[in-house]
């Protein structure tokens, strides 16, 4: 475990994020020459859609069980899921690191129910929850991949928290932002963080422009992508619009 300090988000970076889809992030990033950046298996729980939510990566990591550590007498270490929760601030999106084990629920309706407490932002693991009535009744916002009766020493050893992870076969470390919604989470390394959001809302914006032409009947080639003659057309209503 590292002792890593969650760096604060700006109000405005959370804001202008949460007016940016996935699929949007996944383009900006491709871009940007990053290709593995959505995490596979992390769905959202609730049947309805959630919204979409912005925040820091506080990263858990599991490995495969061992049975002289993975014990309920574990929940109890100072090295626990329990000690990890207590450790997150307000804001952060957890990233659980569960292997995609799928027989062993990570966290289940009391956890669930404490990281709302602390004002946990949302939940994004590769693996599998338990207690499904109690934790949508929580309504901590989570992605997994499904949902198990048994609990996590069934399958996993947790080993700590704030270290870098890989979950759903994407790098993950501390103080990356996540952003989730109906498409799933996708990661936004920190270093890139200011260029992304600028480019996100770029790419927002002018394809909330497309839409408008293809429903006024405008035909795909040259307009999505842009040729030069709708580059300038959309360069011209852009700055009509400031």
């Amino acid at each position: 475990m590292t002792n890593t300090e969650v760096q604060p988000l700006a109000a405005a970076t959370v804001t202008a994020l949460q007016g940016v889809a996935t699929g949007t992030l996944t383009t900006v990033l491709l871009k940007k020459g990053l290709r593995n950046v959505w995490i596979r298996g992390a769905r959202p729980l609730a049947e309805r859609l959630p919204q979409r939510r912005v925040g820091r990566a506080f990263t858990l990591r599991f490995v495969p069980a061992r049975e002289d550590l993975a014990t309920p007498a574990s929940w109890g270490a100072p090295i626990s899921t329990r000690a990890a929760i207590e450790a997150m601030p307000a804001g952060v999106i957890a990233v659980v690191d569960a292997m995609g084990v799928s027989d062993a629920g990570i966290f289940g309706d009391i956890l669930c129910a404490r990281m709302k407490k602390r004002e946990v932002e949302a939940l994004v693991t590769d693996g599998v929850m338990r207690d499904l009535a109690g934790v949508l009744d929580t309504r901590l916002p989570v992605w997994c991949s499904g949902v198990a009766a048994p609990a996590s020493v069934n399958g996993l050893t947790f080993v700590g928290w704030q270290e870098p992870v890989g979950c759903g076969g994407v790098a993950v470390f501390p103080n990356d932002v996540i952003v989730a919604d109906g498409d799933g989470a996708v990661v936004i390394p920190a270093a890139l963080l200011d260029a992304v959001v600028q480019a996100a809302i770029d790419q927002e914006l002018y394809e909330a422009w497309v839409v408008r032409e293809v429903e006024a009947g405008v035909p795909l080639p040259g307009l999505y992508p842009p040729n030069e003659a709708t580059q300038a057309r959309y360069d011209a209503w852009r700055k009509s619009q400031a």
